[in-house]
């Protein structure tokens, strides 16, 4: 949604939940929302988990993760995607499924 003409993406999270409830640390597969300096700014950016970064737990008020990546299949495709950006390849999603 971010610069398409015509489309307002939604607004910033009121709440960084990064330290409300239960906390999941930024290990390898999982899912957070990415923001700015300002913790409480993200909104529909978000990033997986390469490798474990368990610096992202409190880094810039913390980096909340919200999903994971559940089995092999899914985690091969992930890497896949990840070895082709850094040959620096750009590779393009054109539709996620859902089960």
């Amino acid at each position: 949604l971010h610069g398409i003409p015509g489309k307002i993406p939604p607004p910033n999270l009121d709440v960084n939940e990064t330290n409300t409830g239960t906390v999941l640390s930024n290990q390898r597969g999982t899912v957070s929302i990415a923001h700015w300096d300002v913790p409480d700014c993200g909104n529909i950016e978000f990033f997986i988990n390469l490798k474990s970064n368990p610096h992202l737990d409190s880094a810039y008020g913390g980096f909340c993760v919200f999903a994971e990546v559940q089995d092999e299949d899914s985690f091969r495709v992930v890497d896949s995607i990840a070895a082709v950006i850094l040959l620096g390849q750009h590779p393009k999603i054109i539709r996620i499924r859902t089960c």
